[in-house]
């Protein structure tokens, strides 16, 4: 290559000493003519050289395989031996990333509308847990909603991210999932059971000071963790009855046996 390019270099510098000469006459017109060809010539062997070289560097290149993720590597699917062509379909390997990683979980379409209201005013917050310990939470943020509603099933596709530095969350896991809208300060909420239906509506039943139960109208909120709220109806730390309504009516004596469900002033989300 580098004779070549010593080459290419004497043909220009003899192409301008003809170029002086020619329009001196001491050379033809024909001579400078055939340097001149022998000079470009020797600039595009040169050049296609030059092409050659990349080529080869690029083709060297693609003897390294780097990854565009960080993740856990799987099972190899090609070993040391095995034919492999290029752009062959068959991964080499499989790598799921681990920290940050996403949860694709689904809504039913009802709860479309509140999810894009609140998702417009902040970030919602995702927490999930391993079915086999609730009582460990992860916490993440949502980021992906949807652009259809999935019909055959009548629900929506959402996912959040979370951190998960400690690899706690596995690729491919099933995890229960909660998406907090927004949390309600000093709501009243009772235990679900305490709210029963009737024909004008939904009721539950208050044990006045005398022991005796009162049934009393109430509108009833979001439901939560075993809990209800209470939009209107009753106020905190009265009384209710959890079970056994079917056996009572307005004014019948109340026994207490716990365990007894209180209205409380507890946060409800």
């Amino acid at each position: 290559s580098s004779d070549l390019r010593a080459r290419a270099a004497s043909a220009r510098a003899e192409v301008a000493r003809y170029a002086d000469l020619v329009e001196k006459d001491y050379v033809t017109k024909q001579q400078y003519d055939d340097v001149s060809a022998n000079a470009a010539a020797a600039e595009a062997t040169v050049e296609a050289d030059s092409a050659n070289v990349t080529a080869a560097r690029l083709q060297a290149d693609y003897c390294t395989i780097t990854a565009p993720i960080s993740g856990r590597t799987g099972n190899l699917l090609v070993h040391e031996g095995n034919l492999v062509t290029a752009n062959s379909q068959s991964p080499l390997v499989v790598i799921n990333q681990i920290a940050p990683v996403y949860v694709s979980f689904s809504v039913p379409e009802q709860r479309l509308g509140a999810i894009r209201r609140h998702a417009a005013e902040e970030t919602l917050h995702v927490r999930v847990s391993d079915p086999s310990d609730a009582s460990r939470a992860i916490s993440g943020d949502l980021t992906f909603l949807d652009n259809a509603v999935e019909e055959t099933t009548g629900t929506i596709l959402l996912k959040a991210i979370f951190p998960n530095g400690d690899g706690s969350l596995w690729p491919g896991q099933f995890v229960n999932v909660e998406l907090a809208l927004t949390v309600r300060q000093d709501a009243v909420v009772v235990p679900v059971p305490a709210v029963q239906t009737g024909q004008s509506g939904q009721f539950v039943f208050v044990i006045k000071a005398d022991n005796t139960a009162e049934l009393r109208p109430v509108v009833t909120g979001p439901q939560a963790g075993g809990e209800i709220v209470i939009e209107s109806g009753l106020e905190a730390d009265e009384t209710v009855v959890t079970d056994g309504q079917i056996r009572l009516v307005p004014g019948a004596k109340i026994s207490l046996k716990p365990p007894v469900g209180t209205a409380t002033g507890t946060p409800a989300s």
